[in-house]
């Protein structure tokens, strides 16, 4: 991609991360920590890999994204409204009564959400479903689905891997955000997944391991992705929890915890001042 390019796809991200703790903030709870980690991921997928229409979410030829952690829709929904699905302003009514914007996806009330999730370990099944189905229907798109590292310590997610891997998923891309921290602390003390990228392989996987906040790194894996034939791709993605808020990076405690006044303006104030320096102002 280009310079510019990458610093637009850069800004969108800030963006996505102002969407997040807006939501957050105004819910007075949900998951900031591993949305945040996620919002480049969720960046790229939505303003440059997917193929979907915003004016017709229900389109029978778009790729699907599963968020199979469910948990951290803040993300999603931060990406989804910028790309146009809804409106910006709505983040502000996340998980308030009557909201269409519930803690976790809803198929049935979220424009651009294509399966409900937040039961985790189940999204991943979901979506290896979406694929095979896409393959007997003969069309060409894709199916991504988003993973926690802990969320891998379910065995439902082995069964869906083996089960891709059976049917020579090629148009199914499972990532993995590897933050490296769970709702319980260091996702290798809690119950350790290491080491996934050798674990995908022996399921059956084509593996690319990268940096989940560069841009060109992400890229590359997405194309990578798309030219493997005969078997699925997993991407496995070194993250940062709470990347672009100083005080919740690598921090445990803001799995799922919302900041306070306080803590707004200062992630507001930083997330504003990184958008700024990469739009040049």
């Amino acid at each position: 991609m280009t310079s510019q390019e990458k610093k637009q796809l850069q800004a969108m991200a800030c963006k996505v991360r102002m969407g997040v703790i807006e939501g957050t903030h105004g819910a007075k709870s949900g998951h900031p920590g591993g949305s945040l980690s996620a919002a480049d991921l969720f960046t790229y997928l939505y303003f440059r890999e997917l193929n979907v229409d915003p004016k017709n979410p229900k389109w029978e030829e778009r790729d699907r994204f599963v968020l199979s952690k469910g948990h951290t829709a803040p993300g999603l929904y931060a990406a989804l409204a910028n790309r146009g699905f809804f409106p910006v302003e709505d983040l502000k009514n996340l998980r308030h009564i009557d909201s269409y914007l519930q803690g976790h996806p809803n198929m049935n009330s979220v424009p651009g959400v294509d399966m409900s999730t937040g039961s985790l370990g189940q999204g991943i099944s979901c979506a290896a479903g979406m694929a095979l189905g896409l393959k007997h229907q003969g069309k060409s798109a894709r199916v991504y689905t988003l993973l926690g590292d802990g969320e891998i310590q379910e065995g439902q997610v082995w069964e869906a891997c083996m089960f891709a891997a059976h049917y020579h998923l090629d148009n199914f891309c499972v990532i993995i955000d590897n933050n490296g921290l769970q709702i319980d602390g260091d996702v290798a003390k809690v119950m350790s997944p290491y080491p996934i990228p050798e674990k995908l392989e022996a399921f059956g996987f084509h593996v690319e391991t990268i940096d989940g906040h560069d841009f060109d790194q992400i890229e590359h894996a997405m194309n990578v992705a798309k030219a493997t034939k005969g078997q699925p791709t997993a991407i496995v993605m070194k993250t940062v929890k709470g990347k672009g808020v100083s005080y919740m990076e690598n921090q445990a405690g803001w799995h799922g915890k919302a900041p306070n006044d306080a803590e707004y303006e200062q992630a507001m104030t930083e997330l504003k001042a990184q958008l700024a320096e990469v739009e040049g102002k």
